[in-house]
């Protein structure tokens, strides 16, 4: 073994590839505006004392054009809460790779790879790879039970939800989504994640080790059992 890969927030894995003597690489699979905003964090951190949001200026990253702090990602958003914390340590230790691969190129991100491929002592090189996409279905996408249940409902007949990564509900929220479907008797495949009452929740900080079919209103599984399908946390969105 020559070099170890981590993924975007695997960086404590950087000890265990130092203390073998193997090069440690990460990939980032997200666009080259997040990561220059990420390799800029920990200096973002030191200069500012108020939370992003608040600030009366665009915040300026690196090869991008400004953004004000409201609409950074939301884990940063609230400073004192773990979310950041769990972020800016990773960032930190971006500085520990060899290398890092990002999932962009270019002609899409033309300003903010021209900032990470610039040299600076201390900064990881950078590597643009992208796009990468699946070009080919998983034997266990293939074998999926919401696609097999898909493939059994007339043409343009099922409705799909999915918030995404980032998008997490609150109880009431999810109760109300429920109950629309329900009264709608319309065909749907929904991609549920566990709720969560904090104003500012995201998938950073949602109650992803609990059952999200827990929290729905009981007997909702059995009563829309002929028109919808529910999967917990994660679906093959792009073969659905």
């Amino acid at each position: 073994m020559v070099a170890l890969f981590i993924d975007l927030f695997g960086t404590d894995a950087f000890d265990v590839a130092i203390e073998f003597g193997v090069a440690p690489y990460a990939f980032f699979p997200s666009t080259a505006m997040g990561l220059s905003l990420f390799l800029h964090l920990p200096k973002l951190d030191q200069m500012v004392s108020c939370e992003y949001r608040d600030l009366p200026e665009p915040v300026q990253i690196p090869g991008c054009i400004p953004v004000r702090g409201i609409d950074l990602l939301d884990p940063v958003q609230d400073r004192k809460k773990d979310a950041y914390k769990w972020v800016l340590h990773n960032a930190k230790r971006y500085m520990m790779a060899k290398g890092i691969v990002v999932n962009s190129f270019k002609e899409l991100e033309g300003g903010a790879l021209e900032a990470l491929l610039k040299e600076e002592p201390g900064k990881p090189r950078v590597y643009p790879v992208g796009p990468l996409i699946q070009t080919s279905s998983s034997s266990d996408v293939e074998r999926s039970d919401c696609l097999k249940w898909l493939d059994g409902q007339p043409c343009d007949s099922v409705l799909y939800i999915s918030f995404g990564s980032g998008g997490t509900l609150s109880s009431a929220q999810l109760n109300e989504l429920a109950m629309g479907l329900e009264l709608s008797e319309q065909r749907f495949i929904w991609v549920v994640r566990s709720p969560n009452d904090q104003p500012n929740a995201t998938y950073f900080d949602s109650h992803g080790h609990k059952d999200p079919l827990g929290f729905l209103p009981e007997r909702f599984l059995e009563r829309t059992k002929d028109t919808g399908f529910v999967v917990p946390s994660w679906a093959p969105q792009a073969q659905i």
